[in-house]
């Protein structure tokens, strides 16, 4: 799962990548320049650290989401387009963190000459529009070709392809993101390797300063969530103690991290929840989308049990928790068997049989 933090120039949006990484990369990239911070964060989960504790694996995993601060989106690409070096990294990502600069700070002067939320929004979001229309218009250009010639495909595949991009060239057109239409799972899926950027998921943080409030941001789209962060605030507590981050956290009345509280939105956003293996050797966290099925999820450890899979033992996470252990589990017939069109839930404990 890989997550794209994103903005304008001086938004503050390596201050959230360091916030929500424990980072300390350095903030005031200048504009323009592409360049990309990663950081790999496992996943906080209280349940995992329970079933480590009650089999005590010489292994303990958790889950992974990988964060990317993406610098030189600047508000230009309507005159130049976005470069090829930043157009690779942007179409990697699963989804992207939108901050958008609310705070004011005289000694950070904003491109634009003003904090405007809502304009930087629509700046960003008119980016990602455009270079998908240039990218579709092209498109349609060569299907137009494929089907005059009359080699390769059959027509009626070139046809459904022509169809289906004229469509999104029509919602482009009017300012829709592509994640706003209305797709089947088959046209959705033979979509994946083109990385439209507004098909993808987004995140919008509102980026505060410390105690204000949060302006009003209405953002009704799909697969989009807005969330608030008081970003400097949340860094200094990230590079804290843990026990003086505490007494900080008391002192502000904030509950929770930002680490803990944006890979919940993370999860959120992109359709993914976790499902674990465990054993003497090994008790280990694994991500896979909301409704995936058993064989799926059986693909997300290895390829082979995929291919070879036969049938999953499952039980959920709280009724192995309750009994004590997976002896009790099965004494108590809590243990099950499930086939290939088993949907998979969060915090169930699998042992995939396969065959190869």
């Amino acid at each position: 799962m890989r997550l794209g933090i994103i903005g304008l120039p001086q938004s503050g949006k390596t201050t959230i990548f360091n916030a929500v990484t424990s980072g300390d990369v350095p903030t005031g990239i200048s504009a323009g320049r592409v360049q990309v911070n990663t950081a790999v964060v496992d996943v906080p989960d209280p349940r995992v650290d329970r079933l480590s504790a009650m089999f005590n694996p010489k292994k303990t995993i958790y889950a992974k989401v990988t964060y990317s601060d993406i610098a030189g989106l600047d508000g230009s690409a309507g005159k130049s387009g976005i470069s090829g070096s930043l157009l690779n990294q942007l179409t990697q990502m699963d989804g992207f963190i939108h901050v958008l600069r609310c705070f004011e700070d005289d000694n950070v002067p904003h491109q634009e000459g003003s904090v405007d939320p809502v304009r930087d929004l629509h700046i960003m979001d008119s980016e990602f529009i455009l270079n998908d229309l240039v990218f579709i218009e092209r498109k349609l250009e060569r299907l137009a070709d494929e089907r005059r010639k009359g080699a390769g495909r059959d027509k009626a595949s070139v046809d459904r392809d022509i169809h289906l991009f004229e469509r999104m060239q029509i919602a482009l057109n009017e300012e829709i993101p592509l994640r706003d239409m209305e797709m089947s799972v088959d046209e959705i899926n033979s979509l994946s390797g083109f990385g439209f950027l507004s098909l993808k998921p987004v995140m919008v943080v509102l980026n505060l300063a410390e105690g204000q409030t949060p302006p009003p941001i209405d953002y009704p789209h799909q697969h989009s969530l807005v969330v608030n962060l008081q970003g400097r605030l949340e860094m200094d507590m990230a590079r804290l103690p843990v026990e003086d981050a505490q007494m900080f956290m008391e002192e502000y009345g904030i509950t929770e991290l930002s680490l803990n509280r944006m890979i919940k939105y993370s999860y959120d956003l992109l359709g993914q929840h976790s499902f674990f293996t465990v054993g003497p050797d090994e008790c280990r966290a694994w991500t896979v989308r909301t409704g995936a099925l058993a064989p799926e999820a059986a693909g997300v450890i290895h390829s082979d049990l995929q291919k070879g899979f036969i049938r999953a033992e499952v039980v959920s996470y709280d009724d192995l928790i309750s009994f004590g252990g997976m002896n009790e589990v099965k004494a108590k017939g809590k243990l099950r068997l499930e086939g290939k069109e088993y949907i998979v839930k969060d915090g169930d404990v699998l042992n995939i049989r396969f065959n190869i």
